[in-house]
């Protein structure tokens, strides 16, 4: 599994229509989407699973959102819901041929939370049909959310999801790691706590650390005590901190704020800016109309991936799902054999 930062052929998208995730907030999300296709298309292929009633609707929003429309693309992929990084397929490239494949885990709506997931389950194997792309089906349960890869050998990943015994509880620990590293190509997985408040996914690595680089790790904090955050992230950090690469170097740990609390209906949000999106030329980072914070964390990233444009994408309608940029998205690796990218 290549890292997210190594160039990419596309990003994926599941067109948003379930009233459901959003309640009395769905208004807005369509258009918000067409403006997340719009910023991504600038960049690179936009390819959108979306039932064939929906496409032009679809199409009208993303017209409007002014996107580079010869990036965009159309599959009729019909779904339950929007979140592609965990219905989506997981691709990989081979090492020495540099062709790309999909890998398509099981998917069970984070443990069972929202049925039905039956159409979000066959998304990878449409679109490895669609794409004429060779598909590995695994039997276990997996989001992509719910992992992290530097390209090098090392995958990032929670106790409170992958160890969740509402995810593949007939696994222990060592055969889990063991799927992973049989199916993704990785060598050594690091395994972080818990995940932040309001996280329904049981706590996925996309709220909390992301590699930046093969030695690299930007973190979110959280330094008030009184917040649910502070403890989890504090102990996630101590973790970070005693990693170490093959050859006994410390990992670069960059840390990251965490925006004020966002709440609707007395519910915490699990608003997070390791919730980014990293595409062709450009770093796409969560924003929360909280000005400070949402300048304090594009700054980091953009220390963190010198010569990519960072740009702020308002997420706070997004969020009310419970979900930001990262959790919608999932990126197509481009084909070709991949550089030196070993630690």
């Amino acid at each position: 599994m290549p890292a997210e930062w190594e160039p990419q052929e596309a990003v994926w998208l599941s067109w948003p229509h379930n009233r459901k995730t959003w309640p009395g907030r769905f208004r807005a999300i369509p258009a918000r989407f067409a403006e997340l296709v719009a910023v991504i298309s600038r960049f690179e292929k936009v390819r959108i699973n979306l039932a064939r009633p929906l496409q032009r609707r679809a199409l009208s929003l993303i017209n409007r959102a002014k996107a580079e429309l010869g990036n965009v693309e159309l599959f009729h992929h019909a779904t339950d819901d929007c979140w592609c990084r965990d219905h989506g397929p997981i691709f990989v490239r081979h090492r020495r041929t540099g062709e790309v494949a999909v890998t398509d885990w099981r998917y069970n709506a984070w443990g069972g939370k929202y049925p039905s997931f039956a159409r979000d389950n066959r998304i990878p194997s449409q679109i490895s049909r669609a794409l004429d792309l060779r598909r590995f089906a695994v039997e276990m349960v997996l989001e992509g959310g719910s992992i992290d890869v530097n390209g090098a050998g090392l995958l990032l990943t929670t106790e409170s999801c992958l160890l969740n015994p509402n995810r593949n509880p007939q696994l222990t620990r060592g055969q889990i790691e063991q799927a992973l590293r049989e199916n993704l190509g990785v060598s050594r997985i690091v395994w972080l706590g818990a995940g932040i408040a309001g996280d329904d996914t049981d706590g996925h690595v996309d709220d909390l650390s992301r590699f930046f680089r093969t030695d690299g790790i930007v973190t979110v904090v959280e330094n008030d005590r009184r917040d649910p955050n502070c403890r989890p992230l504090r102990e996630n950090l101590e973790r970070l901190h005693r990693l170490r690469t093959p050859g006994g170097r410390k990992f670069a740990i960059v840390a990251l704020p965490m925006p004020a609390p966002c709440f609707h209906r007395a519910q915490q949000l699990p608003a997070s800016y390791a919730n980014f999106l990293i595409i062709n030329g450009a770093v796409l980072v969560p924003a929360f109309r909280q000005p400070r914070k949402d300048a304090e964390a594009a700054d980091v990233l953009a220390a963190c991936f010198p010569g990519r444009e960072v740009i702020s994408v308002d997420c706070l309608e997004l969020v009310w799902g419970l979900g930001a940029l990262h959790c919608v998205s999932q990126q197509q690796p481009a084909p070709g054999r991949p550089g030196r990218n070993q630690l």
